[in-house]
C-alpha cells in the first residue's frame, strides 16, 4: 500500500497530494506519470507527476475532481492509502539545450509543467512562464514557480489577478516586444495548446507540448491516446507524453475527443445517478 503523506486543496476542484512511493521517486524524471488506482475494484488513473523528493520517498500529484474515481481519490486523507501506485511511466522530458525557456501552463496544467522548467533553471537555462486561469484560484503554483522563474506573468479570463486575457495574449507581447524565445513548453487543455502553437509556429519557434490530458489506459492498449505528429501514428501513453507541438496535427486530435462527448455525457449523468442511489441504500 501506498500512504498519503499530505493532502492540500488548491480550490474548489484541484487537490495535491504526496504519496510515500519509494520505489517511483527513486527513479522517476520530469515528464513522466503515473497510474493509481481507490480500492481493489477502482479504476486505473493516469496522472502526471507534480513533483518528487528523492529524499523523503515521494510522489506529488494534483488532480481535478471530475468523475467519480477522482471523487474516491479525494475521500482520502493523510494516513489513508492507495491500492497502487505504478510508474514512473512514459518519456521523461527531454530537456533541450538552450539560453532561454518559456512556458505556458493552463490550468492544472502547471503540475507537469512545474517539473520541467525547475530542472532547466538548474541546468542554468533562463526560464519565464506564463500560467492561466479562468479565475484567481484557478492559477496554480505561482509562488513555487517564482522559485526559480526570472518572470512569472499571470492572466486570468476575468482579470481578477495578473492581467486579463489568456496566456497566449502574453505570449504574442512577449514576441513582438523583441523577446529571444529559444522554445516553449504548452502544457494544459488541448484547445490551449493548440492556440499556443498558432502562435510560436509562424515566428519558428520549437514548441513541445504535453498530451497527458487524453490519456486514459496509460500503456498503449486502449488506443485512445493516438495522436498524428509528423504524419506519423503515436501513442501518448508509451511515446509521450510530450511531443513536438509543431508537428501535432491538433484538427485531428480533436475531432476525435468530440467524437463519443454525446455518449461519454450520457455515460457520466447515469453513473452519478447510480452512485446517488446506492449512497442512499442502508
Amino acid at each position: 500500500m501506498y500512504k498519503v503523506l499530505k493532502k492540500e486543496k488548491l480550490n474548489d476542484v484541484v487537490e495535491l497530494m504526496e504519496v510515500y512511493a519509494p520505489y517511483v521517486a527513486r527513479k522517476c524524471e520530469p515528464g513522466q506519470f503515473v497510474i493509481l488506482r481507490v480500492g481493489e475494484d477502482g479504476e486505473r488513473i493516469p496522472l502526471t507527476i507534480a513533483d518528487y523528493d528523492r529524499e523523503r520517498e515521494s510522489i506529488t500529484i494534483i488532480y481535478q475532481i471530475v468523475g467519480y474515481s477522482t471523487k474516491e481519490l479525494s475521500k482520502l486523507n493523510a494516513g489513508d492509502e492507495l491500492t497502487d501506485f505504478v510508474g514512473p511511466l512514459g518519456m521523461p522530458t527531454e530537456l533541450h539545450e538552450v539560453n532561454h525557456v518559456v512556458g505556458v501552463a493552463g490550468g492544472v496544467g502547471s503540475a507537469p509543467l512545474y517539473p520541467q522548467l525547475k530542472a532547466l533553471a538548474a541546468r542554468g537555462t533562463k526560464v519565464d512562464v506564463i500560467i492561466g486561469g479562468r479565475e484567481a484560484q484557478y492559477v496554480l503554483w505561482a509562488n513555487k514557480f517564482k522559485e526559480f522563474c526570472e518572470n512569472v506573468y499571470i492572466m486570468t479570463d476575468d482579470g481578477s489577478l495578473g492581467e486579463k486575457g489568456f496566456g497566449t495574449v502574453k505570449l504574442q507581447e512577449l514576441i513582438d516586444s523583441g523577446e529571444i524565445i529559444d522554445e516553449v513548453i504548452a502544457i494544459g487543455p488541448v484547445p490551449m495548446m493548440k492556440a499556443v502553437v498558432g502562435v510560436t509556429k509562424p515566428c519558428h519557434i520549437k514548441t513541445m507540448v504535453s498530451l497527458n490530458p487524453i490519456m486514459i489506459d496509460g500503456t498503449g492498449m486502449c488506443g485512445c491516446c493516438r495522436v498524428s505528429v509528423d504524419g506519423k501514428i503515436k501513442f501518448a501513453c508509451v511515446d509521450g507524453p510530450d511531443f513536438d507541438g509543431l508537428q501535432v496535427d491538433f484538427d485531428e486530435l480533436m475531432a476525435r475527443q468530440r467524437m463519443f462527448k454525446e455518449e461519454e455525457h450520457t455515460v457520466s449523468v447515469n453513473a452519478n445517478r447510480m452512485c446517488n442511489l446506492m449512497g442512499g441504500v442502508k
